[in-house]
């Protein structure tokens, strides 16, 4: 049968503390019986020791065995301590027996007991080693009177004390066991909250413990990337419906004077045309290409890739494009050959997107530059412009897919937000790095860093 993970944290806490506290409670409850049985002990042979220091002093004095100084401190030894004693001497010849107390002390104490219930032994009195006596002692063989009063009264404490430790160890396992799970309950409803499309489900990472907050923090994050991706979805639904409607309404309406006779297709009204058409092709072939950008089975057909020659082929490639806009594109060309690994098709790519951007954003008689620099185990192309520059609230995420912080300027341009992401997904697939930089109206830096090795 399945179980809570509450009610496992419980189970786990109920076992070690009652382990703990029955271990525990019985080594003291019998430790304490053992530890009292041998003070009574001790003190049972310091009685009785005192008894023969007394009969040895006397035989000193006497030259023979005599109980007659001893009669009150064996009556109290009776009385208090509950010993009694056949003391003999030499000759074998009983001196006093004090055991004939014990119908006294049934009759005061309301017992029936006899020397059945005692236990005993004998005892040699020695002077010089000469033996001149004998004692016999008699002791209970289970604790009476005071000392069984006070025995029972200590165990009956630890038996107290046990019983309200286990209730504690019960209430305090329900509490922590809850408050351990309120994390997982609390990350488990917003789980199920998100699977129910509630893309604003939060797990209040406050409340939780410093390893949960890590994972309620994590949530959090992926929740906020789920609420931006749906809005960059529905944005870019927008912006792509906004921007296919045009020239698909330019060229219906062009077909249609076509063939209302309304138009001749003269070469001009042709070339128009066409040129709707081309805008089309060249939204679905930005689409395609960050399809197969972000494909992550793309193969990569990498090659030692000398910098310079790439410089080269970029400058042919832009520079009439530059001049036609009237942007100066400044190449800076390391005197010491560099090279790279990567894809020449998928590098050339990147760079073409950056300089595209820089030149689309710079306006005439502005500047265009582009530098190498070495780094370890990475060389980098840095492009300048001195454009319109980029919002740092946008910075962050202008590699995320359809997104674009400035849409007018944007549709001037004829983007629609994905560039940035196609040449992100490029140089992640080459293992690279990418950063940009940039300030208002001063200007943007793009930094492409690829492996060298």
């Amino acid at each position: 049968m399945n179980r809570t993970l509450r009610f496992k944290i419980l189970f786990y806490l109920l076992v070690v503390s009652f382990c703990g506290i029955f271990l525990s409670s019985f080594t003291i409850f019998f430790g304490v019986e053992n530890n009292f049985s041998k003070y009574l002990q001790k003190d049972r042979e310091k009685n009785v020791e005192l008894i023969k220091q007394e009969l040895i002093e006397d035989y000193d004095e006497s030259g023979h065995l005599s109980i007659n100084g001893l009669r009150d401190l064996l009556h109290d030894q009776a009385m208090t301590e509950d010993l009694y004693y056949k003391i003999y001497d030499e000759k074998g010849n009983l001196l006093i027996n004090t055991t004939t107390m014990l119908d006294m002390m049934n009759r005061m104490h309301g017992d029936s007991r006899s020397e059945q219930n005692y236990e005993s032994y004998t005892t040699d009195i020695m002077i010089n080693d000469k033996r001149i006596g004998q004692i016999n002692v008699f002791y209970p063989v289970e604790l009476i009177g005071e000392d069984f009063t006070f025995l029972k009264s200590i165990q009956r404490n630890i038996l107290i004390a046990v019983i309200v430790t286990v209730g504690l160890s019960v209430l305090f396992s329900l509490f922590f066991s809850r408050r351990l799970t309120r994390g997982f309950k609390q990350l488990s409803r917003a789980i199920e909250s998100l699977r129910k499309h509630n893309h604003k489900a939060k797990v209040p990472v406050d409340e939780l413990t410093s390893e949960l907050k890590t994972l309620g923090e994590s949530f959090n994050q992926l929740a906020e990337s789920l609420v931006k991706e749906e809005q960059l979805r529905k944005q870019f639904t927008a912006d792509f419906a906004h921007e296919i409607r045009t020239p698909l309404a330019t060229l219906r309406s062009q077909i249609e004077a076509y063939q209302d006779g309304i138009w001749e297709p003269t070469p001009k009204r042709l070339e128009k045309s066409h040129n709707e058409l081309m805008r089309l092709v060249r939204l679905v072939n930005e689409l395609e290409q960050l399809i197969a950008a972000e494909n992550p089975q793309i193969k990569l057909e990498t090659s030692t890739i000398e910098a310079n020659q790439l410089l080269d082929q970029l400058t042919n490639l832009f520079f009439p494009l530059f001049r036609e806009k009237g942007v100066e594109l400044y190449v800076n060309k390391p005197d010491v050959e560099y090279s790279f690994i990567g894809d020449r098709d998928k590098v050339v790519q990147v760079l073409t997107n950056i300089l595209k951007n820089a030149l689309s954003y710079t306006p005439a008689n502005g500047r265009v530059s582009i530098d190498i620099q070495q780094q370890t185990d990475y060389l980098g192309f840095i492009v300048s412009d001195q454009g319109t520059g980029i919002s740092e609230e946008d910075i962050p995420h202008l590699f995320e897919r359809f997104y674009r912080g400035d849409k007018s300027r944007d549709r001037k341009t004829g983007g629609i937000g994905i560039g940035l992401s196609i040449v992100k997904a490029l140089v992640d697939a080459h293992n690279g790095e990418i950063e940009i930089q940039s300030e208002i109206n001063v200007g943007t830096t793009v930094k492409v860093w690829f492996p060298t090795n």
